[in-house]
């Protein structure tokens, strides 16, 4: 059975275990954190879960990041590279239609969630939910809110054009934009109307795996 070390509120773990549900992989999910435990993030005073900073851990994931996979021995980090391992080790037909267009055009969308999308909302996470009131900082929201605009736009371009992100049918490409669009709406921060994106959005919330993983907002919204 795969093993996977993460925490079920971490957003590249949440990536991760969507990805394991579409691939059919069955695992075993270790709670592993530096910086939330069960009683939220250590800015409140909480203990972490742990684990990552073990010299244990340190071997197979360095960074002493979440989350990492043990697949029967083949050792592996980065939330969007693990979601590709799987879909093109487990699922390839479903994930990208088997097709090296299609997965090129997926990845992109992978990659491009992690340098305009992911910065701007890790700002918004902090402001919004982790942190202390008395820590927030307003400006950096709206100033995060307002950076994210740009990104959102790209997204009902393309999805004017495809009912997914990489094309006309579901793919690992839907799986990290999809977790962030999610924490997106759950922020209820003001925005123009995106009628693409609100279909795209309504079709991935009827996926299982996006119920069980992503939907629920005390996933995003708990700090």
């Amino acid at each position: 059975m795969l093993k996977i070390w993460g925490r079920p509120t971490s957003a590249c773990t949440q990536k991760a275990l969507w990805g394991l549900e579409e691939a059919g992989v069955n695992y075993e999910l270790t709670l592993a954190s530096g910086t939330m435990g069960p009683d939220g993030h250590v800015s409140k005073g909480g203990a972490a879960f742990g684990i990552v900073d073990t010299p244990e851990y340190r071997d197979m994931n360095p960074n002493g990041t979440v989350p990492t996979i043990d697949d029967d021995g083949f050792i592996l980090w980065e939330s969007n590279v693990i979601v590709r391992y799987l879909a093109m080790k487990y699922a390839p037909d479903k994930m990208y239609g088997s097709d090296v267009q299609t997965f090129a055009a997926a990845s992109r969308w992978m990659d491009w969630e992690q340098t305009k999308f992911l910065p701007e909302q890790h700002i918004l996470v902090m402001n919004l939910v982790r942190l202390p009131p008395d820590e927030r900082d307003p400006a950096a929201v709206e100033e995060a809110r307002v950076s994210l605009l740009r990104p959102l736009g790209m997204l009902e371009e393309q999805l004017s054009k495809t009912a997914y992100v990489a094309g006309d049918a579901f793919s690992m490409g839907d799986i990290p934009v999809g977790m962030r669009v999610h924490r997106w709406f759950l922020f209820n921060l003001e925005s123009p109307p995106m009628p693409n994106l609100a279909r795209w959005y309504d079709a991935i919330k009827q996926r299982p795996a996006f119920k069980q993983h992503i939907e629920d907002a005390a996933l995003h919204l708990s700090g």
